[in-house]
Protein backbone atom coordinates (compact mmCIF):
# COMPACT_ATOMS: atom_id res chain seq x y z
CA UNK A 1 0.00 0.00 0.00
CA UNK A 2 1.12 3.72 -0.99
CA UNK A 3 2.01 5.44 1.99
CA UNK A 4 0.43 8.78 2.13
CA UNK A 5 2.41 11.90 2.78
CA UNK A 6 1.36 15.32 3.54
CA UNK A 7 1.77 16.55 0.00
CA UNK A 8 -1.42 14.30 -0.69
CA UNK A 9 -3.22 16.63 1.62
CA UNK A 10 -2.17 19.89 -0.30
CA UNK A 11 -2.31 18.13 -3.80
CA UNK A 12 -5.69 16.26 -4.06
CA UNK A 13 -7.71 19.96 -3.07
CA UNK A 14 -5.53 21.15 -6.16
CA UNK A 15 -6.54 18.45 -7.79
CA UNK A 16 -10.51 18.56 -7.28
CA UNK A 17 -10.19 22.71 -7.97
CA UNK A 18 -9.00 22.18 -11.54
CA UNK A 19 -11.42 19.39 -12.37
CA UNK A 20 -14.23 21.29 -11.59
CA UNK A 21 -14.50 23.14 -14.83
CA UNK A 22 -14.29 20.04 -16.34
CA UNK A 23 -16.77 18.43 -14.35
CA UNK A 24 -19.04 21.86 -15.19
CA UNK A 25 -18.39 21.04 -18.51
CA UNK A 26 -19.68 17.54 -18.37
CA UNK A 27 -22.96 17.69 -16.32
CA UNK A 28 -23.49 21.02 -18.57
CA UNK A 29 -23.89 19.23 -21.53
CA UNK A 30 -26.93 17.01 -20.43
CA UNK A 31 -28.76 20.07 -19.49
CA UNK A 32 -31.48 21.57 -21.20
CA UNK A 33 -30.73 24.90 -22.00
CA UNK A 34 -33.15 26.41 -19.87
CA UNK A 35 -30.93 24.74 -17.18
CA UNK A 36 -27.83 26.12 -18.46
CA UNK A 37 -29.47 29.93 -19.10
CA UNK A 38 -31.01 29.96 -15.15
CA UNK A 39 -29.73 32.19 -12.85
CA UNK A 40 -28.29 30.86 -10.53
CA UNK A 41 -27.60 28.46 -12.56
CA UNK A 42 -28.88 24.84 -11.81
CA UNK A 43 -26.03 22.60 -10.46
CA UNK A 44 -27.07 19.32 -11.84
CA UNK A 45 -29.87 18.45 -13.96
CA UNK A 46 -33.50 17.04 -13.01
CA UNK A 47 -33.37 14.68 -16.15
CA UNK A 48 -30.20 13.92 -18.41
CA UNK A 49 -30.63 14.83 -21.81
CA UNK A 50 -28.88 14.15 -24.74
CA UNK A 51 -30.16 16.86 -27.09
CA UNK A 52 -26.90 18.80 -27.47
CA UNK A 53 -25.21 15.97 -28.75
CA UNK A 54 -27.66 14.92 -31.40
CA UNK A 55 -27.92 18.69 -32.25
CA UNK A 56 -24.20 18.89 -32.69
CA UNK A 57 -23.44 15.18 -34.43
CA UNK A 58 -27.14 15.46 -36.55
CA UNK A 59 -27.32 19.20 -37.68
CA UNK A 60 -23.49 20.22 -38.15
CA UNK A 61 -20.24 19.40 -40.02
CA UNK A 62 -19.26 18.55 -36.78
CA UNK A 63 -18.00 14.81 -37.48
CA UNK A 64 -15.99 16.69 -40.73
CA UNK A 65 -14.56 18.24 -38.53
CA UNK A 66 -13.69 16.08 -36.15
CA UNK A 67 -12.44 14.08 -38.88
CA UNK A 68 -9.70 16.64 -40.67
CA UNK A 69 -8.70 17.51 -37.04
CA UNK A 70 -7.61 13.56 -36.79
CA UNK A 71 -5.92 13.20 -40.02
CA UNK A 72 -4.13 16.74 -39.19
CA UNK A 73 -2.96 14.93 -35.79
CA UNK A 74 -2.64 11.60 -37.22
CA UNK A 75 -0.14 12.51 -40.01
CA UNK A 76 1.73 15.20 -37.63
CA UNK A 77 2.03 13.09 -34.83
CA UNK A 78 3.58 10.30 -37.38
CA UNK A 79 5.73 12.37 -39.10
CA UNK A 80 7.21 14.06 -35.68
CA UNK A 81 7.76 10.25 -34.36
CA UNK A 82 10.18 9.44 -37.68
CA UNK A 83 12.25 12.49 -38.21
CA UNK A 84 12.20 13.37 -34.95
CA UNK A 85 13.74 10.86 -34.31
CA UNK A 86 16.18 10.63 -37.03
CA UNK A 87 17.03 14.17 -36.22
CA UNK A 88 17.60 13.78 -32.74
CA UNK A 89 19.64 10.40 -33.61
CA UNK A 90 21.91 12.31 -35.71
CA UNK A 91 22.84 15.17 -33.43
CA UNK A 92 23.32 12.72 -30.59
CA UNK A 93 25.35 10.29 -32.28
CA UNK A 94 26.88 11.36 -35.06
CA UNK A 95 29.67 14.20 -34.94
CA UNK A 96 30.01 16.30 -37.76
CA UNK A 97 31.20 20.13 -38.31
CA UNK A 98 29.45 22.22 -37.30
CA UNK A 99 26.69 20.18 -35.41
CA UNK A 100 26.21 21.97 -31.85
CA UNK A 101 25.91 25.06 -33.87
CA UNK A 102 23.20 23.77 -35.95
CA UNK A 103 21.78 22.24 -33.01
CA UNK A 104 22.06 25.98 -31.26
CA UNK A 105 20.33 26.94 -34.42
CA UNK A 106 17.54 24.65 -34.34
CA UNK A 107 16.57 25.27 -30.58
CA UNK A 108 16.53 29.24 -30.88
CA UNK A 109 13.44 28.88 -33.14
CA UNK A 110 11.53 27.34 -30.28
CA UNK A 111 11.62 31.21 -28.71
CA UNK A 112 10.88 33.19 -32.01
CA UNK A 113 6.96 33.74 -31.15
CA UNK A 114 4.48 32.03 -33.61
CA UNK A 115 3.60 36.02 -34.56
CA UNK A 116 6.56 36.36 -36.56
CA UNK A 117 6.53 33.44 -38.58
CA UNK A 118 2.89 33.24 -39.51
CA UNK A 119 3.18 35.85 -42.71
CA UNK A 120 5.94 33.90 -43.56
CA UNK A 121 4.96 30.09 -43.18
CA UNK A 122 1.46 31.78 -44.87
CA UNK A 123 3.21 33.07 -48.31
CA UNK A 124 4.76 29.38 -48.41
CA UNK A 125 2.03 27.88 -48.11
CA UNK A 126 0.67 29.89 -50.47
CA UNK A 127 3.17 29.33 -52.97
CA UNK A 128 2.73 25.60 -52.59
CA UNK A 129 -0.64 26.03 -53.52
CA UNK A 130 -1.83 24.63 -50.15
CA UNK A 131 -4.26 27.52 -48.88
CA UNK A 132 -7.62 26.02 -47.15
CA UNK A 133 -6.59 22.09 -48.09
CA UNK A 134 -5.46 20.16 -44.95
CA UNK A 135 -1.66 20.48 -46.06
CA UNK A 136 -1.31 23.42 -45.21
CA UNK A 137 -2.09 22.74 -41.44
CA UNK A 138 0.16 19.31 -42.33
CA UNK A 139 3.01 20.85 -43.74
CA UNK A 140 4.13 22.98 -40.68
CA UNK A 141 3.69 20.58 -38.43
CA UNK A 142 5.96 17.80 -40.10
CA UNK A 143 8.90 17.90 -37.27
CA UNK A 144 9.44 20.31 -34.82
CA UNK A 145 12.63 21.78 -32.63
CA UNK A 146 11.16 20.18 -29.48
CA UNK A 147 10.59 16.70 -30.89
CA UNK A 148 14.24 16.79 -32.33
CA UNK A 149 15.14 18.15 -28.80
CA UNK A 150 13.64 15.67 -26.62
CA UNK A 151 14.44 12.41 -29.22
CA UNK A 152 18.23 13.96 -29.11
CA UNK A 153 18.22 13.93 -24.98
CA UNK A 154 16.97 10.48 -24.47
CA UNK A 155 19.16 9.07 -27.35
CA UNK A 156 22.29 10.96 -25.45
CA UNK A 157 21.41 9.16 -22.18
CA UNK A 158 21.36 5.89 -23.58
CA UNK A 159 25.04 3.53 -23.24
CA UNK A 160 26.54 3.49 -26.50
CA UNK A 161 27.43 -0.29 -25.66
CA UNK A 162 24.06 -0.95 -26.72
CA UNK A 163 25.01 -0.01 -29.86
CA UNK A 164 28.47 -1.12 -30.30
CA UNK A 165 27.93 -5.00 -30.97
CA UNK A 166 25.33 -4.13 -33.91
CA UNK A 167 28.69 -1.60 -34.86
CA UNK A 168 30.46 -4.63 -34.91
CA UNK A 169 28.37 -6.94 -36.73
CA UNK A 170 27.98 -4.56 -39.59
CA UNK A 171 24.74 -2.67 -39.23
CA UNK A 172 24.31 0.54 -40.59
CA UNK A 173 23.39 3.54 -38.33
CA UNK A 174 19.49 3.39 -39.60
CA UNK A 175 19.25 -0.80 -38.70
CA UNK A 176 21.00 0.46 -35.35
CA UNK A 177 18.44 2.95 -34.91
CA UNK A 178 15.05 0.80 -35.70
CA UNK A 179 16.64 -2.60 -34.06
CA UNK A 180 17.91 -1.41 -30.99
CA UNK A 181 17.17 2.21 -29.99
CA UNK A 182 13.95 3.08 -30.75
CA UNK A 183 12.29 -0.10 -28.31
CA UNK A 184 14.24 1.21 -25.64
CA UNK A 185 12.81 4.29 -26.65
CA UNK A 186 9.30 3.92 -26.32
CA UNK A 187 8.77 6.68 -23.07
CA UNK A 188 10.21 9.55 -25.23
CA UNK A 189 7.96 8.03 -28.05
CA UNK A 190 5.16 8.70 -26.13
CA UNK A 191 6.09 12.30 -24.76
CA UNK A 192 6.48 13.55 -28.32
CA UNK A 193 3.60 11.57 -29.83
CA UNK A 194 1.18 13.32 -26.44
CA UNK A 195 3.04 16.45 -26.85
CA UNK A 196 2.50 16.67 -30.97
CA UNK A 197 -0.75 15.61 -30.23
CA UNK A 198 -1.79 18.08 -27.80
CA UNK A 199 -0.35 20.78 -29.99
CA UNK A 200 -1.82 20.03 -33.23
CA UNK A 201 -5.26 19.02 -32.27
CA UNK A 202 -5.49 22.04 -29.60
CA UNK A 203 -4.15 24.59 -32.30
CA UNK A 204 -6.64 27.10 -33.29
CA UNK A 205 -4.59 30.61 -34.33
CA UNK A 206 -2.85 28.95 -37.32
CA UNK A 207 -6.30 27.01 -38.79
CA UNK A 208 -8.42 30.71 -38.36
CA UNK A 209 -5.39 32.30 -40.86
CA UNK A 210 -4.82 29.13 -42.90
CA UNK A 211 -8.78 27.60 -43.71
CA UNK A 212 -11.44 29.11 -45.67
CA UNK A 213 -13.89 26.84 -46.23
CA UNK A 214 -15.94 25.50 -43.32
CA UNK A 215 -15.87 21.92 -44.52
CA UNK A 216 -11.93 22.21 -44.34
CA UNK A 217 -12.83 23.18 -40.60
CA UNK A 218 -10.41 21.81 -37.88
CA UNK A 219 -12.44 20.72 -34.48
CA UNK A 220 -11.16 23.73 -32.68
CA UNK A 221 -12.36 26.60 -35.58
CA UNK A 222 -15.24 24.64 -36.15
CA UNK A 223 -16.37 24.62 -32.73
CA UNK A 224 -15.06 28.62 -32.34
CA UNK A 225 -17.67 29.62 -35.37
CA UNK A 226 -20.40 27.28 -34.23
CA UNK A 227 -20.69 28.64 -30.81
CA UNK A 228 -20.66 31.94 -32.42
CA UNK A 229 -23.65 30.93 -34.75
CA UNK A 230 -25.29 29.02 -31.96
CA UNK A 231 -24.68 30.94 -29.01
CA UNK A 232 -27.85 30.12 -27.26
CA UNK A 233 -27.49 26.58 -27.97
CA UNK A 234 -25.51 26.25 -25.01
CA UNK A 235 -26.34 22.46 -24.84
CA UNK A 236 -25.02 21.87 -28.33
CA UNK A 237 -21.73 24.10 -27.52
CA UNK A 238 -21.04 22.28 -24.22
CA UNK A 239 -21.51 18.99 -26.07
CA UNK A 240 -18.84 20.15 -28.52
CA UNK A 241 -16.91 21.10 -25.67
CA UNK A 242 -17.35 17.87 -24.25
CA UNK A 243 -16.08 15.97 -27.71
CA UNK A 244 -13.18 18.09 -27.93
CA UNK A 245 -11.39 17.27 -25.11
CA UNK A 246 -12.56 14.03 -24.59
CA UNK A 247 -9.65 12.61 -27.13
CA UNK A 248 -6.76 14.54 -25.74
CA UNK A 249 -7.70 13.57 -22.30
CA UNK A 250 -7.63 9.67 -23.16
CA UNK A 251 -4.61 9.92 -25.04
CA UNK A 252 -3.20 11.62 -21.93
CA UNK A 253 -4.15 9.24 -19.77
CA UNK A 254 -3.32 6.20 -21.86
CA UNK A 255 0.43 7.41 -21.98
CA UNK A 256 0.55 9.18 -18.72
CA UNK A 257 3.15 6.74 -17.29
CA UNK A 258 5.57 6.44 -20.12
CA UNK A 259 4.92 10.36 -20.53
CA UNK A 260 6.45 10.99 -16.83
CA UNK A 261 8.57 8.39 -16.83
CA UNK A 262 10.58 9.88 -19.83
CA UNK A 263 10.38 13.50 -18.27
CA UNK A 264 12.31 12.06 -15.21
CA UNK A 265 14.65 10.25 -17.19
CA UNK A 266 16.03 12.80 -19.86
CA UNK A 267 18.12 15.05 -18.08
CA UNK A 268 19.88 18.15 -20.50
CA UNK A 269 23.11 16.17 -20.95
CA UNK A 270 25.53 17.76 -23.56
Amino acid sequence: MRRVSGWHFVLAPLALLFALPLVWLLVSSVMSNAEINRFPPALWPHSIKFDGYRYVLGNALFPRWFLNSFIVSAVAVTANLVLGSLGGYAFARIRFAGSKVVLGLMLATMVIPFQLTMIPTFLVMKQLGLIDTLGALIVPSLVTPLSVLLFRQFFVSLPRELEEAAWIDGCGRLRILVSIVLPLARPALSTVAVLTFLATWNDLTWPLIAINSDSTYTLQLGLTTFQGQHHTQWSAVMAGNVITVLPVLLGFLLAQKAFIRSLASTGLKG
